[in-house]
């Protein structure tokens, strides 16, 4: 008998214990251990169940026990696997595949993975099949040498074996081992077994996405799929079919012949009688109807004979289907999309609409919000059946969920025509008032947009602005405010001084909105004498005099709620008033005389230079603020996405003023733009300034050797039709000593001293320019991402003119859209401003481009830069065109 110790090995005797100290080598212990096995004594202990570890990983308080749990887990079944034969080989690879799921390293085990589906037991396979499709994958060199293995079990003839090696060939194949047995992918895709034919396909779908080139290799299989009665490979067929025809022009032209085959299947499904193996909620096979249905839209696009082959069919599944379950309303859903895609006939497009409309009306959320969705993508096809819901679809706009009134709000802009832009806009600006802050300035900016292209009248037109500026609030877009300002300085002298009545009233309840104060000042600043003086003006209340007027200025000025740029806004405008009113010049005088010593640098600049225009150079001050001229926009023909005749309105800005100098000035960084940065004189003589989208600063970084802009022209800023008039000084200033006024008193409105003024103030002339119509060249510039750019290239006497078009093709409103394009230094480029910032689905926004050339030689290319914002994401894209046409 033996002494016996026991310890974490189990009962040892106390002779053979005296071994295991640390100076002893593991053969010689492992030798011990041994011989106590024999006798008897030792029993080594049973691995921990996969159930036990789960308990105990989840019963951890703490991620530093949790890591306790699993690194002792791991290590016990590291241990296990020097041994040769283990019999818990499958348990511990199942504790481990856990472990990798918690996300702890599980790599070790790979090479288990590999024993266990070399082991000749079904069990073993199932558990190593599976332990590759997780732990492995192609940076693994234990990946090389499964491929044996799978080609080995793909051959066996127990047909859950090949399809545990078809599974996992489709889930881990790698382009190589794809080539290597796609030849036994086809052999087995003719197999006798349905179960292994069904596993083949999907193998043979997998291996295509991986490898394309190797369609040609399962296409002889493929066409008899479709003869099947086994509605697994049925389906699995036409999903094959489906990846073929969306990877190959060819293969989609090869298979357009089977369109009478696949009719005739989804008619048997249609008219069959109850299969309960097949029936899903009263419907025979939906999965297998949805993947038919998606194959014909993919087979009937841009195709007149496929689409009328399965026009009658589509009309049959429209009429037949059942709708009380959502089994029934997802064939519909399909239906329509294919009935839509395809060139169908007129009524059954009517008929598609009409589910949607019914889609509309269901509780269900989801449901709701697919038929919007659904109709946002197909309003360009028939614009006429989708007005036919419009009410239904403003009712959306009141849903308390917040992605169907998102989708109810993108669908109503791209209703609205001419016919009914009074009811929608009534609708919108309810929706506008009432909506949530993130879908105020986009819908904001969508009104603007809308009453810019339809309004029946002016006065309706600013009325409606007015609205939307009250409605919105802070939330408005810059462009909305510059496209307000710009809309009242083109219309007549009675419409302003109306118009600025209604800004006077607005702005008595309010004077913490931001965009209306802005607009307001300068309307009253452009057309005070008119409200005041002109006696068909009617007042809802008490008619004001200068006195109100101007204390409402000093009010503005010094009030907290007001911003920086209000107030820049309303001390120009107040300057203005100063040439509008009859009296009240010394008011005026001391509230700006105040802001000489203001806080704000820009402020304090604007009130130190204007008071020098009450004093020493009172003679400039009525040329200086004279009263802004209209700006008139040359309209160019086209289509909106409605299909409806619109006029996209390019802005185009002429200024006929002598321009003596230009000089530079160190403080405009904007002088890097023009050429190399020497002093630049201009002779005296009438010159064109056009708007150009160029932005104020880092436009140089767009690439190496690129001018951004023309040299010796000044640049204009895009967002509020303003010029940058630092390196500008005009001729008005007669002598040295006036050069004292710098050229920052130009900077009359604006978010910054030095940076940007509106040379409305300046009483400059703005006029259009004339342009020469020829036939265009048709280039793409861009096309990535549902994104498409295209230029439209014409010579016109001394330049060549490009129109850029961008068209989302996507479902996605992208705002804050900016277009920035780049030449070489032997170019000249001009940049009109664009038609908008807000691409909506299936929107279209234009900008014309001037370029003209310093050397005959060269050859024009032009880098891009695309930036905008997208579900709240900004995106920044850069492409290069070389390919212009010549012209």
């Amino acid at each position: 008998m033996y002494p016996y110790y026991e310890n974490e090995w189990g009962i040892l005797p106390i002779e053979h214990n005296r071994r295991f100290n640390p100076g002893l080598n593991m053969a010689t212990i492992r030798q011990a251990i041994n011989e106590t096995i024999e006798r008897g004594i030792m029993r080594m202990p049973t691995p921990t169940r996969l159930r036990d570890l789960i308990r105990q990983i989840r019963a951890a308080k703490t991620q530093a026990e949790e890591r306790a749990v699993v690194n002792r887990e791991c290590a016990y079944i590291r241990s296990t696997f020097r041994e040769e034969d283990s019999v818990w080989r499958c348990r511990n690879i199942a504790k481990l595949f856990y472990i990798h799921m918690l996300g702890y390293p599980a790599h070790f085990g790979q090479l288990e993975c590999l024993k266990l589906i070399a082991s000749p037991k079904f069990t073993d396979k199932r558990i190593g099949y599976l332990g590759a499709m997780l732990l492995l994958d192609e940076r693994q060199d234990v990946h090389l040498l499964i491929t044996n293995c799978l080609k080995n079990d793909l051959n066996s003839p127990t047909q859950f074996v090949v399809g545990l090696a078809l599974c996992t060939l489709g889930a881990i194949a790698s382009p190589e081992m794809a080539r290597d047995l796609a030849g036994e992918i086809e052999k087995l895709m003719k197999s006798p077994n349905a179960y292994i034919r069904k596993k083949a396909v999907l193998c043979a779908f997998r291996i295509i996405r991986r490898v394309p080139e190797l369609m040609e290799i399962f296409l002889p299989a493929t066409r008899s799929l479709l003869n099947e009665k086994n509605h697994g490979i049925l389906i699995t067929g036409v999903t094959l079919i489906t990846e073929m025809c969306e990877n190959s022009p060819d293969t989609l032209n090869h298979f357009k012949k089977i369109v009478p085959n696949l009719v005739r299947i989804l008619k048997n499904l249609i008219l069959a009688g109850y299969s309960p193996e097949h029936d899903v909620s009263g419907v025979s096979d939906p999965f297998l109807q949805v993947k038919i249905l998606r194959l014909l839209r993919i087979l009937g696009r841009n195709d007149s004979e496929s689409s009328e082959a399965m026009n009658d069919i589509l009309a049959q599944v429209a009429t037949n289907t059942e709708t009380s379950k959502n089994v029934g309303n997802t064939i519909l859903y399909e239906t329509v999309l294919t009935i839509m895609d395809i060139k169908s006939e007129g009524g059954l497009r009517v008929l598609a609409v009409n589910i949607l409309g019914r889609f509309l009306l269901n509780n269900d959320k989801n449901i709701r919000y697919i038929a919007l969705h659904t109709l946002l993508k197909t309003v360009n096809v028939d614009i006429s059946a989708v007005q036919r819901h419009r009410s239904t679809i403003l009712e959306c706009l009141k849903d308390p969920d917040v992605t169907i009134r998102k989708r109810a709000m993108e669908l109503s802009f791209a209703l609205v025509n001419a016919q009914n832009i009074r009811a929608m806009a009534k609708e919108l600006l309810i929706f506008l008032e009432k909506a949530d802050p993130e879908f105020k300035a986009q819908c904001s900016s969508s009104m603007v947009l809308s009453a810019e292209r339809y309004a029946p009248t002016i006065r309706w037109h600013l009325d409606t602005l007015l609205s939307i500026l009250i409605a919105a609030g802070n939330y408005v877009r810059d462009d909305v405010t510059s496209s307000t300002i710009q809309m009242i300085s083109s219309s007549p002298s009675n419409e302003q001084a109306y118009i600025a009545v209604k800004f006077w009233e607005a702005i008595q309840e309010t004077q913490d909105n931001q965009p209306l104060t802005q607009v307001g000042v300068w309307c009253i600043g452009e057309s005070g004498d008119q409200m005041l003086y002109n006696s068909e003006q009617e007042f809802a209340g008490e008619k004001p005099d200068e006195t109100a007027i101007i204390e409402l200025y000093s009010k503005l000025l010094w009030s907290n709620q007001v911003n920086t740029v209000s107030k820049q806004y309303a001390l120009v405008s107040l300057a203005k008033l100063s040439t509008r009113f009859k009296s009240g010049q010394n008011d005026i005088k001391d509230i700006i005389d105040t802001f000489g010593s203001h806080l704000n640098i820009d402020l304090q600049q604007r009130g130190v230079e204007f008071s020098q225009l009450f004093g020493q150079y009172s003679h400039l001050r009525e040329s200086l603020l004279e009263k802004m001229p209209a700006m008139t926009i040359n309209k160019i023909n086209g289509t909106n996405s409605n299909g409806d005749t619109m006029e996209d309105e390019l802005p185009r800005i002429t200024v006929e003023k002598t321009i003596n100098n230009i000089v530079k000035s160190n403080t405009d960084t904007l002088l890097d733009l023009l050429g190399n940065g020497d002093d630049i004189i201009s002779p005296p003589i009438q010159t064109t300034l056009t708007t150009t989208a160029v932005p104020a600063s880092n436009l140089l970084d767009l690439l190496g050797d690129i001018d951004i802009s023309a040299p010796a022209m000044p640049i204009m800023n895009n967002n509020n039709n303003n010029i940058i008039t630092s390196p500008v000084t005009m001729s008005i200033l007669d002598d040295n000593e006036n050069t004292k006024i710098s050229e920052s008193l130009f900077n009359m409105n604006g978010s910054g001293g030095a940076q940007t003024g509106n040379y409305n103030d300046l009483g400059l002339d703005f006029l259009s320019t004339p342009t020469t119509q020829t036939s265009a060249k048709i280039t793409t510039a861009f096309d990535k991402n549902d994104l498409l750019i295209t230029f439209a290239t014409t010579r016109k006497s001394d330049y060549v003119e490009v129109v850029m078009t961008t068209t989302n093709n996507s479902l996605d409103t992208l705002e804050q859209y900016l277009f920035q394009a780049a030449v070489p230094k032997s170019f000249q480029l001009q940049m009109m401003s664009p038609t908008g910032s807000v691409l909506l689905p299936g929107g279209i926004v234009s900008q014309e481009m001037r370029v003209k050339s310093n050397s005959s030689s060269a050859v024009l290319r032009m880098k891009l830069r695309i930036s905008f914002v997208c579900n709240g994401n900004p995106i920044l894209e850069q492409a290069e065109v070389s390919n212009f046409p010549d012209v």
